[in-house]
């Protein structure tokens, strides 16, 4: 499965089976983990077969159900938690493509059952859960392209496939509240609303995922 594809089969889903995820799986999965805390300088740590951070009302509240696994991101200052979106989206395409689910988690989960060593400074600014969902989870619903971008120069395919890519990407409460500018043959773009950094790191990502460029095309 190449990225395009994990980007369009990618759903959030939220109830999995009581399944364990084979060790060459994991391995994989740590391996593309290992190589985003190298790049970003992030703490981030795959969590198997642990139920008890998903065991409250908050949890049944966020209709989750058998997680056992999940992946914790660890912060020193909210200003990392743009990295946290995007090699958070990066792991989770990845576990697409694995052939596992995912579903981000900002809030509905017992923080303090997470088995992480925080330092004083450190906490857990979310968690993804990861494993074999009991659906594949269905697409959300979607603003038209065009309340989401603007073209002052000439639109481009490049530009088109990377917002096509973009309103595949998951936001908080799927608000979608970003925009991007297509201006002197680069591109703006601003988020707002809870988690807007988290969710200004996902779009990146996916962006560039889309539109085949690298991070230079940012303004």
């Amino acid at each position: 499965m190449d990225i395009w594809q994990a980007i369009e089969d990618r759903h959030s889903v939220r109830q999995y089976e009581l399944k364990p995820i084979e060790e060459d799986i994991i391995h994989q999965l740590n391996h593309e983990i290992a190589l985003c805390q190298q790049e970003s300088g992030l703490k981030i740590q795959l969590i198997c077969n642990e139920p008890q951070a998903f065991q409250s009302f908050f949890v049944h509240y966020g209709r989750f159900k058998n997680v056992h696994n999940y992946i914790a991101f660890i912060i020193k200052s909210d200003d990392d938690n743009e990295k946290v979106g995007y090699f958070g989206e990066r792991v989770v395409l990845k576990a697409q493509q694995l052939g596992l689910n995912t579903c981000w988690v900002g809030a509905t989960y017992h923080a303090k059952k997470v088995p992480c060593s925080l330092h004083a400074e450190e906490k857990i600014a979310c968690v993804i859960t990861v494993g074999y969902g009991i659906t594949q989870g269905k697409p959300h619903k979607s603003l038209p392209m065009e309340k989401c971008c603007l073209c002052i120069d000439e639109k481009t395919e490049w530009f088109e496939k990377g917002m096509q890519a973009v309103m595949l990407a998951p936001t908080a409460m799927n608000s979608q509240k970003f925009f991007l500018t297509l201006k002197d043959h680069h591109v703006d773009i601003s988020s707002h609303g809870s988690y807007d950094k988290i969710n200004l790191g996902i779009v990146k990502y996916h962006f560039e995922q889309g539109s085949q460029k690298d991070s230079s095309i940012w303004l």
